[in-house]
């Protein structure tokens, strides 16, 4: 009986120590990590996030700004236009040719009729003298001249009828400046271009309410969907046709016809405006992301940098130019911009945590 007692007595302590080591080995991650908490609670995590006036504001002492490589610079004033983006097209002036061609023809017989015409008018002077001068010269010689001499009349008048219909006819199609351009006997030096295909003509489409474009301005165009080198156009006169496929403003350019053929469509850049805006150019290492928003940290102290907000509508060769918000002067982060944004995350995440 002594035996059996001590059997279950042993039995008994032996349930007792495995219980307690498994109850150790369940428990020693939740008693690890109560403590780890306990340790980060007793380590005070410093505040270097502050909000002014609902702009929020980063603290970072300068021995921690050298130690994560933080550098600014000064922003400086800049100028830009916008630009404007636009299509046109390469016209065929086949047509003006040929009106070209019917309007000196018809100046050259007004001219032929012209000299005719005094040739007549003399001759019928001098009968209707003779006539009057005691008979010298018949009735019947002096009605002979004067009928060539409405003859002449009437084809003078119809060939300077004819050259004027074709001068208006060119100005309804082709404006005022281009149709005395191609109506001079001597052309000038762009005209004689287009002519000779040197260069071609181009319409170009403008925005309604754009402004003239000056006489010695010029755009870029580029054939659509080409990748190639942009085209410099120089300006002519405004059209009087429109383009069927954009609403807007039409005006001719000329440009080199090395890379542009007849009824090509092209693609037009230009400046905006007469006046370029003033404002800086931020560079693009500046700039952070966050909430689908481009910002910049500037420089508000030895150790307080602002996060700001920046337009990235009008991109530029050094990064992005801004008319308001920043001005000429300031100081932003141009490097470790992206820290200081981590570290108002940190404070975020902190912030939850304490809740």
């Amino acid at each position: 009986m002594n035996r059996k007692l001590a059997t279950i007595i042993a039995l008994q302590a032996f349930i007792i120590i495995m219980l307690f080591w498994m109850l150790v080995f369940y428990g020693k991650d939740e008693y690890e990590a109560f403590v780890q908490g306990e340790i980060e609670e007793e380590i005070e995590t410093p505040n270097r996030i502050s909000t002014e006036q609902g702009m929020t504001i980063v603290t970072l002492p300068q021995a921690a700004q050298v130690q994560s490589g933080i550098s600014t610079a000064r922003l400086i004033e800049g100028h830009h236009a916008s630009v404007l983006n636009t299509f046109g097209t390469v016209i065929n002036i086949d047509k003006l040719l040929e009106q070209r061609s019917h309007y000196l023809t018809a100046m050259a017989e007004a001219g032929i009729a012209r000299a005719s015409l005094i040739n007549t008018q003399q001759e019928f002077n001098r009968l209707s003298i003779l006539n009057r001068d005691n008979r010298n010269v018949s009735d019947r010689a002096v009605a002979n001249a004067e009928a060539l001499l409405k003859a002449d009349q009437a084809k003078l008048h119809a060939a300077e009828s004819i050259a004027r219909n074709l001068r208006d006819n060119m100005r309804q199609q082709w404006g005022e400046a281009l149709a005395a351009q191609a109506t001079q006997t001597s052309v000038n030096s762009a005209m004689t271009r287009i002519l000779q295909r040197q260069d071609v003509l181009i319409q170009v489409t403008l925005p309604f309410g754009t402004p003239l474009p000056a006489n010695d301005s010029s755009i870029l165009v580029t054939p659509s969907g080409s990748s190639g080198k942009t085209i410099r156009a120089y300006f002519i006169s405004t059209s009087p046709q429109t383009d069927a496929a954009i609403q807007g403003e039409t005006y001719y350019y000329r440009a080199p016809a090395d890379s542009l053929r007849v009824g090509m469509r092209i693609t037009v850049s230009m400046n905006d405006s007469q006046t370029p805006e003033q404002g800086v150019i931020v560079p693009r290492s500046a700039i952070v992301w966050y909430g689908g928003q481009a910002w910049v940290y500037r420089k508000s102290g030895d150790d307080r940098f602002m996060r700001t907000p920046v337009s990235t509508a009008q991109e530029t060769n050094g990064g992005w130019f801004n008319n308001s918000g920043l001005q000429a002067g300031d100081e932003i982060v141009v490097t470790g911009a992206q820290l200081l944004l981590s570290e108002e995350f940190k404070y975020q995440i902190t912030n939850e945590n304490d809740d």
